[in-house]
């Protein structure tokens, strides 16, 4: 079964009541094969009596209006290739509707046009409105996604917990707090080879923990509530100069910087003077590892994060994250946040919020927190982006994660995490739901302004393969 989608996109002056009409066809992406066909750690089966499994019928099913359910749309064309299912950040929607009526103070949300919306023999009519104060822009491309991804795309002031979908916790409480620990200090997830990467600091050491975990393929003996895994090598690399600095609290954290090498870093929060930092740089192939010592002149930072794994329940809290090179650690007064050249320690910046943000984690607060997390080319904190070229997107400051310990560690539209709270400890998988199930490159782009409405008429059909 071949799908066919074709858009009609009418704009229409509000004073002249003249009307410019675009109509184009689209390509599908590879986006809800990908979720039907993928079933990472068995997150679409059950694993216990009593599951926590997401209800699919109403969610996701039927596929349209859920799974596919809302609209994109961009200032710039997106590639014509099934696996581009999410697009980079400098090409964020600039608007978008789901499959209901926008009741909210969204601007760039339009709405479902619920009477002239409807199934059909072979497929779906879908049509959406813009008022003139909706969806104003320069629009190159839409794109179908689901009715989740069309709420918020990836976070606005009004509401930035609808990108993420929880689909399955697993609780893992049943294991004992050492256990429990090495899944929540987590640095990589290699889904292809079914690993797990754990970093901490005991005794002097760096300790490195490969971990066997069924995430595509499953053994004679495991089971697929984690509690099966098995740590396959364990390294301790002594270290001179890095260490977790603090006395009562150890602060640290370590990051996959996606170049080959982990990095750990420590430093006690400064409100004043300069910021001491000591760090190491992990190599993936060898464990060879260099360490050192910076003085940030003038930096104010927080820690970069916190780890306990004595105490009555597993704690690790993440304030940091690692992109393209550079170490990003938020201001002490909570207005900015500092970027760091891994590399060159005098290459330090700071990027100023233009607000002050609340500073909440991504889930509720507790034993493990997780501030900031980087998806695809965004890092994701709780009420602020940062795009890849540094550009500050305001958002809401919503929990939108279950208790979180780890970075979300993403495959196609799926994200894991691991994490816990005064005893209630799981494994989180999420869908990052503004994917594009869809895309439609418009021939030239259109300027929506205030002084013009915008309706979009998309029908998506299923037709017979010859």
């Amino acid at each position: 079964m071949r799908l066919k989608g074709t858009m009609v996109m009418e704009l229409t002056d509000v004073n002249t009541q003249e009307v410019e009409t675009i109509t184009e066809e689209n390509m599908i992406t590879s986006a809800v094969n990908d979720i039907l066909g993928t079933n990472p750690m068995g997150v679409f089966y059950c694993e216990a009596e009593y599951s926590t499994g997401m209800v699919w019928q109403g969610t996701l099913l039927p596929i349209c209006p859920n799974m596919i359910g809302g609209i994109l749309l961009f200032s710039k064309a997106l590639e014509e290739r099934a696996d581009n299912i999410y697009p980079a950040s400098d090409n964020l929607p600039v608007a978008y509707a789901s499959n209901d009526v926008n009741s909210t103070a969204n601007t760039a949300r339009g709405s479902l046009n619920l009477t002239e919306s409807k199934v059909l023999d072979n497929g779906y009519k879908f049509v959406w409105e813009f008022t003139p104060s909706q969806g104003n822009g320069t629009i190159a491309a839409v794109a179908l996604t689901s009715k989740f991804g069309g709420q918020n795309a990836f976070g606005s002031l009004v509401n930035d917990s609808s990108p993420f979908l929880m689909i399955k916790d697993v609780n893992i409480g049943t294991m004992t707090t050492a256990r429990q620990m090495v899944l929540f200090e987590a640095v990589e997830l290699d889904f292809a080879k079914n690993l797990l990467y754990s970093i901490t600091f005991q005794n002097a050491a760096i300790l490195i923990r490969k971990v066997r975990m069924p995430i595509f393929n499953i053994g004679l003996n495991e089971n697929i509530d984690d509690s099966t895994y098995m740590v396959l090598e364990e390294n301790a690399i002594q270290a001179e100069t890095f260490r977790f600095l603090g006395d009562y609290t150890l602060y640290g954290e370590f990051m996959d910087g996606r170049d080959g090498y982990w990095y750990g870093f420590s430093n006690v929060g400064n409100s004043f003077g300069s910021a001491t930092m000591v760090w190491t740089k992990i190599s993936k192939i060898d464990y060879s590892m260099t360490e050192g010592q910076w003085t940030l002149t003038n930096a104010k930072l927080m820690a970069v994060g916190e780890r306990d794994g004595s105490s009555s329940y597993p704690e690790r809290t993440i304030r940091c994250c690692v992109r393209n090179g550079y170490l990003y650690v938020p201001a002490y007064n909570k207005k900015g946040i500092y970027k760091i050249n891994i590399s060159n320690s005098a290459d330090v910046s700071l990027i100023d919020f233009g607000f002050t943000s609340k500073w909440k984690p991504l889930c509720e607060a507790g034993t493990c927190e997780v501030y900031m997390t980087l998806i695809g080319d965004i890092i994701i904190a709780g009420d602020f982006q940062v795009l890849a070229d540094d550009t500050i997107v305001h958002t809401q400051g919503s929990a939108r994660l279950n208790d979180s310990a780890t970075p979300l560690f993403q495959y196609k539209e799926f994200l894991v995490g691991w994490g816990g709270s005064y005893g209630n400890e799981y494994r989180n998988i999420y869908l990052l739901t503004p994917y594009l199930a869809s895309i439609n490159n418009l021939s030239s782009a259109v300027v929506k302004t205030v002084d013009k409405t915008m309706k979009i008429t998309y029908t998506l059909t299923e037709e017979v393969s010859s």
